[in-house]
């Protein structure tokens, strides 16, 4: 699978290395929102929209990660959106229609759980798209991308990567724990049996799709620490990197009362 097969699933945090990296990044991610919607300070200057996609394996972790990034936000200053299938009315129209009215505006910040990749994915290997489609559909996924790129947005992407093993062992843990369980579907299941499809899917999107302005970031994610840690390292590096480019400096933050 190319770039994905290069990925070092063993990486791990301990307990306590990750506790440590993640409040000090949840901290730093809390500032850099603020400062990015223009209310740490007052000054009202709005910074880029930042959109977060979360694409991987079931039971890779999307919603632990997700958790994570939200955890030190207040409820009003991110929104998360989760896309399923599309409905009898979306499929009247155009596969990209129905995520425009939840992209974020300048200030703003909105997650993805799932997103357009379905086209190349679920749709791809399902059947629910044509080959005509689905193969259209990686120029057409980069065209919007780069549109909403030009206007400002700052678009993260994040395929949560997990080998086979670990996402058996997570479906079996699953079925054993009652407030869990209504995460494992018999789809799930089907999708496992399909897995050769499926990567050969991933890959191609991520080959075709990986671009300088709306870039993958691939996640190690068979430890659920290591890829939580990383993922919220990874955006308080590019809100940093997006709010410089954009003439926004960040203003200094009081210290600590000891």
């Amino acid at each position: 699978m190319g770039r994905l097969d290069a990925l070092d699933l063993s990486l791990s945090l301990s307990r306590e290395e990750e506790a440590l990296r993640l409040e000090e990044a949840q901290e730093r991610l809390l500032y850099l929102r603020l400062v990015a919607g223009g209310i740490f300070d007052g000054s009202g200057r709005l910074g880029p929209p930042l959109l977060l996609l979360f694409e991987g394996w079931d039971a890779s972790g999307k919603g632990g990660a997700i958790k994570r990034v939200t955890t030190p936000m207040d409820p009003r200053h991110v929104r998360v959106k989760s896309f399923a299938a599309p409905t009898f009315d979306e499929k009247r129209h155009h596969f990209l229609s129905r995520f425009w009215d939840q992209l974020p505006g300048w200030g703003g910040m909105a997650i993805f759980d799932r997103s357009w990749y379905g086209r190349v994915l679920v749709e791809r290997v399902e059947g629910f798209a044509t080959e005509e489609q689905w193969r259209r559909g990686y120029d057409e996924i980069k065209d919007f991308e780069r549109m909403i790129a030009d206007e400002g947005m700052v678009l993260l992407k994040f395929w949560l990567h997990i080998s086979h093993e670990e996402q058996l062992r997570r479906f079996k843990s699953r079925e054993k724990e009652p407030l869990k369980r209504w995460k494992l579907t018999d789809e799930d299941w089907r999708n496992r049996e399909k897995r050769a499809e499926y990567e050969e899917a991933v890959r191609e999107m991520v080959d075709r799709t990986d671009t300088t302005w709306a870039p993958w970031t691939l996640v190690e994610a068979d430890n659920k620490r290591f890829a939580r840690v990383k993922v919220i390292e990874t955006l308080n590096r590019r809100i940093e990197q997006a709010l410089v480019e954009n003439g926004i400096e960040l203003p200094p933050v009081a210290p600590k009362k000891k």
